[in-house]
């Protein structure tokens, strides 16, 4: 008897050995199909009522950098890609709440429902990686059973091309806009006033700069080529810095940043890549409120578990919990189309690169606060 698996989306159940090789041997037997699909570049994969690989292509075995493929029958897509959540419950893939969003598994249930469907998909990997795909899941009927044909394209290179144009077309061009404005203010303006707007041109120029910079750092630390250099950091001059920076920002105007709390320690740490996370953590609070509310920030000393330093940043607005589902997918963001990298930046950096560990809570009641915990409290 089939033990029962618990699960918060899609079926768990699998289908029993001998009806997967059944399902197996009926799909490939027939040379003339495999070569024809084999032909195909993408992806392509014939998937039996429990969601598991019963036939694939060539191109599955490229990825998989397999001769035979064979470790592939059995598994689900996201168990193939290495999705972070497919290992997670006893169930596999298709079972977490965050499966509910995964464009992958919500493809494959409609067409084994008997209807095409085509989805984007976004895929965070064990290895600290991301997918960004396109699926198709296209029903076909076999012998007594429906099956799923899921294909698929990696569109990651698309997704991130248009991010960095979006960046580099609207952020990076707006900045140097403020700054050509200064500039050109400068041009008839007294001594005395080009010495206050060589100030504001100054901090206008190191943001573009850094904005730069940090498109230039994601795109090391997605190839895996970031170099960390540790200093020391101290949390208490680091968050005023910070909230120097962002009170003059422009997602403040009419907003407040106020230090709740900060203990007078040393850390060491990567000083670039730490603002860089706590930074887009402030931002982010500051884009989600309203003028008038507060943003508080704070860092503290952790004496449980395995001691480190925990920053935070808290703010009264909340995120409803489908958008929580998917917050740190690359490409995924609340602003609109090709808006993401924001917080899958903030997950990459702090976690595979300051070693740390990247969380949040949010509810209606007692809003949103974001977390950066940091074991270095030594050099």
């Amino acid at each position: 008897m089939q033990q029962y698996l618990s699960t918060q989306y899609a079926p768990a159940e699998r289908a029993s050995l001998d009806a997967l090789q059944d399902s197996i041997q009926e799909l490939s037997t027939d040379a003339k199909l495999k070569a024809l699909v084999d032909a195909v570049p993408n992806i392509l994969i014939v998937l039996n009522q429990e969601r598991q690989v019963v036939f694939y292509n060539a191109a599955l075995l490229d990825l998989l950098e397999s001769e035979d493929g064979n470790e592939a029958y059995g598994q689900r897509t996201g168990e193939l890609l290495g999705c972070v959540h497919a290992s997670e419950t006893a169930g596999g893939c298709g079972t977490t709440e965050f499966c509910s969003t995964c464009g992958a598994v919500n493809a494959i249930l409609t067409s084994l429902e008997g209807k095409r469907n085509i989805q984007t998909c976004r895929i965070m990997l064990k290895n600290g990686g991301a997918l960004d795909l396109r699926v198709w899941a296209t029903p076909y009927q076999g012998e007594g059973q429906v099956y799923s044909i899921f294909t698929v394209i990696d569109i990651s290179h698309e997704q991130r091309r248009r991010a960095l144009e979006r960046i580099f077309f609207h952020d990076v061009l707006n900045t140097a806009g403020g700054l050509r404005g200064f500039a050109e203010l400068m041009q008839d303006s007294t001594p005395e006033e080009i010495d206050e707007l060589s100030e504001t041109v100054l901090e206008i120029s190191e943001e573009l700069i850094n904005e730069i910079q940090a498109q230039r750092d994601l795109a090391s630390a997605e190839s895996g080529d970031l170099q960390i250099k540790k200093t020391e950091v101290h949390p208490v001059r680091f968050l005023e810095e910070l909230k120097g920076l962002y009170s003059n920002h422009e997602v403040a105007k009419g907003k407040t940043i106020e230090i709740e709390n900060a203990d007078a320690v040393t850390i060491y740490s990567d000083r670039v890549q730490l603002r860089r996370v706590v930074g887009n953590m402030l931002k982010n609070a500051l884009e989600a409120i309203q003028p008038g509310e507060v943003v508080r920030i704070g860092g503290a000393k952790v004496t449980e578990d395995h001691g480190g330093y925990r920053f935070w940043v808290r703010n009264p607005g909340w995120i409803p919990r489908e958008i929580q589902l998917q917050l740190f997918q690359r490409s995924f963001s609340t602003k609109g189309q090709n808006r993401g990298l924001g917080t899958y930046s903030i997950k990459l950096l702090g976690e595979k690169y300051l070693n740390g560990e990247v969380s949040f809570a949010s509810t209606q009641e007692k809003g949103t606060v974001f977390w950066l915990w940091l074991p270095d409290l030594q050099e």
